[in-house]
């Protein structure tokens, strides 16, 4: 039997060292495991510092990232399937039995993506040089965010690297397929609007100008829709600047989008934008359950990896993607950390809905709760997907109906005075 100085985090992210007697580096681990720890670093007394089997420890130098590969393209960003794909296929590489320095070389001689491909290279580079995985991932943030970072760390600590990387593959799988859907939705509104924009532009500068010669004599017997519409007409050609007002309008919406973006990137504007969006009509209730998904997934998933709870609660409001949503699980951070339970600042909040909330109370309570948080994100991933199915289907027929009244409403003031005008001359 031999000693084992340790450095570890307990069940509440706090750090606690101390000695512990085992047979191997690998079963001092498993003790400490058993005992609600979370080994940073181990080493064996009397013996240099090493890099233990299971658990990431400092090294005496740590290795850079160097540009390699095409143009030595690292730092960038690449698209999230692109990840997922790296995620999945380095899963199944290590599953499969290869070793994590030649599943990355694997992987970079056939990624086709020359950022990834470098970075890859990079990470390969480094784990050669001695840095652990996450420690060469967490080097290149603008592609590997914490909750990447993080769960690689837990599945180097549990010796279950493997494991953890299919769950991170299977949650980027699920995000990726909750944001297709809620993008998809909005697709068809948005081309058909602006479809209308276009014909209505187009009908205002170059046909109503038209028809607005032939009634030029005939402006006070003009039926009110008429003038409405040939006003706009004239609107849009004037020149009261070096560009007609139409061209102005756009520009000036351009820019109100500008300076809505920009008040959007401040702390208050992006609290009232995100508070926005949770009450706003029908669209509200999809952004409400998609954020309880991805707070429900995102929490269960790290907590199964093995994250400490409050680590794992920092991680979770960092990557809530609102900032109402990420205000909640603040306060739930700190009840935990009080030593409360996760229940009482959930429904204060006043964000997460009765059944979410009943489900984690459960959960606390059978001591299931990463399942529980999973079976929420299960449940809301499949809500989410009925109301984009039930809202597409209820947009698609509104939209063509508005886009018909749009060129109707035009046409009809257009033919109402010329059939009036022949009524007229047929009468004489």
């Amino acid at each position: 039997m031999a000693n084992f100085q340790y450095s570890a985090l307990d069940a509440k992210g706090e750090q606690t060292t101390g000695t512990v007697s085992a047979a191997s580096e690998t079963e001092a681990i498993q003790q400490l495991r058993a005992k609600g720890l979370y080994p940073t670093q181990i080493n064996e007394e009397g013996k240099s510092k090493g890099k233990g089997k299971a658990a990431p420890v400092k090294t005496k130098e740590k290795v850079k990232a160097k540009p390699s590969g095409p143009k030595g393209r690292t730092g960038g960003r690449i698209k999230p399937k692109s990840l997922m794909i790296f995620t999945r296929q380095l899963a199944t590489l290590i599953d499969s039995g290869l070793p994590l320095l030649r599943s990355l070389t694997v992987l970079e001689k056939q990624e086709p993506n020359p950022i990834l491909k470098s970075t890859v290279s990079a990470l390969a580079e480094n784990v050669q040089g001695g840095s652990t995985f996450s420690e060469s991932l967490a080097q290149h943030p603008k592609i590997f965010n914490k909750l990447y970072v993080n769960m690689v760390k837990a599945g180097e600590l549990g010796g279950v690297l493997e494991v953890v990387l299919n769950r991170l593959a299977e949650y980027q799988e699920k995000a990726q397929k909750l944001k297709n859907k809620i993008v998809s939705a909005m697709v068809y509104p948005v081309i058909v609007m602006f479809i209308a924009v276009g014909i209505l532009v187009f009908l205002m500068i170059f046909i109503v100008p038209k028809f607005r010669e032939m009634f030029t004599s005939a402006d006070s017997d003009l039926p009110l829709i008429s003038k409405i519409v040939f006003g706009m007409s004239e609107f849009f050609l004037a020149r009261p600047l070096i560009v007609p007002n139409v061209v102005f309008v756009f520009i000036m919406f351009g820019i109100g989008v500008f300076l809505f973006n920009l008040w959007g990137r401040t702390t208050g504007g992006r609290k009232a934008v995100d508070n926005m969006k949770l009450r706003m009509p029908i669209l509200g209730d999809i952004q409400r359950k998609s954020a309880v998904s991805r707070f429900s997934r995102t929490l269960g998933t790290l907590v199964t990896s093995g994250v400490p709870i409050l680590q794992a609660l920092n991680i979770t409001r960092d990557t809530a993607g609102n900032v109402v949503i990420s205000q909640a699980i603040e306060k739930v951070h700190e009840a935990v950390k009080e030593g409360e339970t996760i229940v009482t600042p959930l429904q204060a909040s006043g964000v997460f809905p009765n059944m979410v909330i009943s489900m984690v109370d459960v959960g606390e309570e059978t001591g299931q709760l990463p399942e529980m948080l999973l079976k929420v994100a299960d449940v809301y991933d499949d809500e989410v997907d009925n109301a984009v199915t039930a809202l597409t289907s209820i947009l698609e027929p509104i939209m063509i109906v508005i886009l018909a009244l749009i060129v109707g409403a035009v046409v009809f003031a257009l033919f109402l005075p010329l059939i009036k005008m022949i009524s007229t001359m047929g009468n004489q």
